[in-house]
């Protein structure tokens, strides 16, 4: 019997329906369920259920539970907030759509019952993500979960002003970026903010990081594709004295006499894909290429 954790944070009403019908589907194949106990009580609460399954609260939790997937319910940022959970359990995880766009959560509601009973049946494969490890040096500030699957983006705090972005890779000095801020994007990351600031899309296998200024004063900076064993030092210099570091969706204020230092992490997470789906199909379809009456 495999045990499947289930996460969530605000699912919307007119998801109600998928949500059921993946509990449900869920029992028919004799699966076990843990559930996050954020997300028990919020279907409970909002929907009048009385789902009663053994629940998680936090890493630790998950991890002495070793469960044998995790589904994701939600749209990517939901998926990002559950490798805080996994970290290097090397659990699994499920994208289950209820968003609009979905690049990480590609599996969608009518999809659900079907790939859940595939995914328990071994019809699945895996896609590895490799991510990315970032540690303040010089102060006494810390960044915990200290990793990212998207990106690392630097950015002014409280101000209009720009800020500079002294980077550094492998020791020896890159440039200088004077912008609203600067995105680290692995190629999970590269059709995330990446992608909005001009950056370029990457293949999930490629072995690279992606360095996009965001707004920069410098016209002819352009975005920067590196090896991803290469590691990037940032220096911020900014008129308040801080700056925000964003890890995926968590945001930390920093000092400016910290440095980060970044470099590939030592484990990555597995994603599951569908054995009909690929990276490119995703991309036709969430990019909507080909897409034209001329066609």
């Amino acid at each position: 019997m495999a045990t499947v954790a289930l996460f969530g944070k605000r699912i919307p009403d007119e998801a109600r329906p998928f949500v059921e019908r993946a509990l449900e589907t869920l029992k028919e194949e004799g699966a076990k369920i843990l559930m996050h106990d954020r997300l028990q009580k919020q279907l409970n609460e909002r929907w009048g259920l009385a789902i009663d399954h053994d629940t998680f609260h936090d890493e630790k939790d998950f991890s002495d539970k070793s469960p044998d997937f995790l589904i994701s319910i939600g749209g990517d940022g939901t998926l990002l907030d559950a490798t805080t959970l996994v970290e290097r359990t090397d659990v699994p995880i499920i994208g289950l759509n209820t968003g609009r766009l979905g690049f990480l959560a590609n599996i969608a509601r009518d999809e659900a019952s079907d790939a859940i009973r595939q995914v328990l049946k071994g019809q699945y494969t895996l896609d590895p993500r490799y991510c990315m490890e970032v540690s303040p040096e010089g102060g006494s500030q810390t960044i915990q979960p200290n990793f990212a699957l998207n990106e690392l983006t630097v950015s002014r705090k409280g101000t209009t002003s720009m800020i500079s972005i002294h980077v550094y890779v492998n020791g020896q000095f890159l440039n200088t970026y004077w912008a609203d801020g600067l995105i680290i994007s692995t190629p999970t990351g590269s059709t995330g903010y990446n992608l909005s600031c001009g950056g370029p899309i990457l293949m999930p296998g490629s072995d690279n990081f992606i360095i996009t200024p965001i707004a920069p004063h410098n016209l002819t900076v352009r975005p920067l594709v590196i090896p991803n064993s290469d590691t990037l030092t940032l220096k911020v210099d900014a008129r308040e004295g801080q700056f925000l570091a964003s890890l995926d969706s968590r945001v930390f204020t920093l000092d400016c006499e910290v440095e980060l230092t970044l470099k590939k992490a030592d484990f990555q997470f597995q994603l599951v894909r569908m054995e009909d789906s690929n990276f490119a199909t995703t991309l036709r379809n969430k990019l909507l290429w080909g897409l034209d009456r001329r066609n």
